[in-house]
């Protein structure tokens, strides 16, 4: 199986320090819906996994949460995209649990979801603790440089092996280039 694990705020949407707290205010970042139109066309089955603490904080309910997910599988249905599943923690940092990133919970509810390892699987983030969750399991670390990934390339201490793109498309480009 061709597998690809995406971040959400700063991989696919512009992020916000505010959050994501509406429909309206998820807004795609240019390209990036065409890139996993892209992994859709080419076989790979694509997973957003992403941390949502909006909701612990109380910030937004699960029903807005859903409605700006909905926003995100309309606009990529036009172009043929598709994420086959998608993975969130809605607990505030200070909740402590197994899911939220940068610890590896929901890349092991990944991986037993689809039943596979995790081992090489392209996950691109925009945070260190994107990357950290998905070394955890032996993904293949893209830190892409839209949302908060110039901050993160600039701090340094990158998880070895991290591959860095000026966005998810150029990522895409790279994941879609050796299969071919």
């Amino acid at each position: 199986m061709k597998l690809v694990i995406l971040d959400r705020d700063g991989v696919i949407n512009y992020d916000s320090d505010q959050f994501i707290k509406s429909p309206d205010e998820w807004k795609p970042i240019p390209g990036s819906l065409e890139a996993i139109a892209r992994l859709t066309h080419s076989g790979y089955r694509v997973v957003v996994c992403s941390n949502q603490s909006g909701v612990g904080r109380g910030l937004l309910d699960m029903a807005t949460l859903n409605a700006i997910n909905d926003k995100m599988y309309k606009a990529l249905a036009p172009l043929g995209g598709r994420i086959d599943a998608l993975f969130y923690c809605p607990h505030a940092a200070e909740a402590n649990c197994d899911c939220r990133k940068p610890k590896s919970g929901m890349f092991e509810d990944i991986a037993k979801r689809f039943n596979t390892s995790l081992a090489g699987v392209p996950s691109v983030g925009d945070s260190l603790r994107d990357l950290q969750a998905s070394v955890r399991l032996g993904c293949r670390p893209m830190l892409v440089l839209t949302g908060k990934g110039q901050k993160t390339l600039s701090a340094g201490d990158l998880p070895g092996g991290t591959q860095v793109f000026d966005d998810l498309g150029a990522a895409v480009r790279a994941i879609i280039a050796p299969a071919q």
